[in-house]
């Protein structure tokens, strides 16, 4: 079985890390391009494109400044660690015992808008590039082309290796979206959480 969930806006560079194990993302090459090229837009560029205030702009104008391979544990920081959105608070990755790391790290995958595709202790150096976000780049005209069957590809060897064809998604649409269905080697199962009030449920977004 493999869970795939999407990112979180929230970042957490703080905090300690559990663990000294990492890895590098399978998808860095691409990353770093990707990553090159959005260095070439202003602020002013990335505030407009993001939808963001102008502190969000500059933040993340100067996040892709200082993005830098390789990837070192005093440079970036392992995904699992470093998300901090609703997801990542329910995880409760702190908690996790070296198996369940271990685990999560051959079960789990993060979509995301600039790398892709994230295991758990693959190293991530700080950004904010929504995967509905779009941006004209070198391979079209927004990220769903620039990553085309790459993320797709990345999910079916992960599936290969775990000897099995369940893919249990739990990512939004639009991170959903980055995964080629009809090229995708399983069964994608996709479950619909709904909340009771007043004699009614409605979905959890």
């Amino acid at each position: 079985m493999l869970v795939v969930v999407s990112p979180a806006k929230n970042l957490d560079y703080e905090s300690s890390v559990p663990v000294s194990e990492y890895t590098q993302p399978e998808l860095l090459d691409d990353a770093s391009t990707l990553a090159e090229e959005c260095k070439e837009l202003s602020p002013a560029q990335l505030g407009s494109l993001m939808k963001i205030s102008d502190k969000l702009a500059t933040l993340n104008a100067n996040r892709f400044a200082e993005f830098s391979v390789p990837f070192t544990d005093d440079n970036a920081r392992q995904a699992l660690f470093a998300f901090n959105g609703d997801v990542y608070t329910g995880l409760d990755a702190q908690s996790l015992s070296e198996e369940d790391i271990a685990y999560a790290q051959q079960h789990l995958r993060i979509l995301s808008g600039l790398y892709g595709v994230l295991r758990p202790l693959d190293l991530m150096q700080a950004y904010r590039l929504e995967m509905g976000t779009k941006l004209e780049n070198s391979r079209g005209k927004n990220l769903y082309e620039y990553w085309d069957n790459r993320i797709t590809k990345v999910l079916n060897e992960a599936l290969e290796a775990q000897g099995d064809n369940v893919l249990i998604n739990l990512a939004s649409n639009e991170y959903f979206k980055s995964v080629k269905k009809a090229a995708l080697d399983g069964m994608i199962i996709t479950p619909v959480f709904k909340d009771k009030k007043n004699g009614q449920y409605k979905i959890i977004s």
